[in-house]
């Protein structure tokens, strides 16, 4: 049951973090309508990103699992974010497009970030927490 509520409220931290951070970015830069794309993506990265530290947390070294799972998860994630940088600056290099498109980009990159690395200081801490437990008592 630990598990469980270790992950529902790691979502709901790292969800509100990530939704607050793609608000501010839609208030800071003028969004428009295309800013939709950025809180839906938001929503989408924080149910994989629970979804993944759930499943880290059934393994037998939790501690070792979540640690790894929140290390491959940044780095999948910033990898995914440079390929879509390159895309823009590929498919169309003129400096207004990209000028355009960079907020955007942003709002899809920082609230994931953050989202991630909130989702993993949680669950780390209360599995730490756990397993402190297990072995004291």
């Amino acid at each position: 049951m630990r598990i469980f509520f270790t992950s529902l409220f790691a979502f709901l931290i790292s969800g509100l973090a990530g939704g607050l951070i793609a608000q501010w970015l839609a208030l800071a830069t003028g969004a428009e309508e295309e800013y939709i794309i950025v809180f839906m993506f938001s929503v989408l990265v924080t149910f994989v990103v629970t979804f993944v530290f759930f499943v880290a947390q059934l393994t037998n070294d939790p501690v070792a699992a979540v640690a790894t799972a929140g290390k491959w998860t940044l780095i999948v994630f910033v990898a995914l974010l440079l390929l879509l940088v390159a895309l823009i600056l590929y498919s169309d290099s003129s400096a207004a497009v990209v000028r355009k498109d960079m907020p955007v980009v942003a709002g899809l990159g920082l609230p994931g970030l953050v989202t991630i690395i909130i989702h993993w200081l949680f669950v780390r801490w209360r599995v730490k927490r756990g397993v402190a437990d297990i072995e004291a008592g």
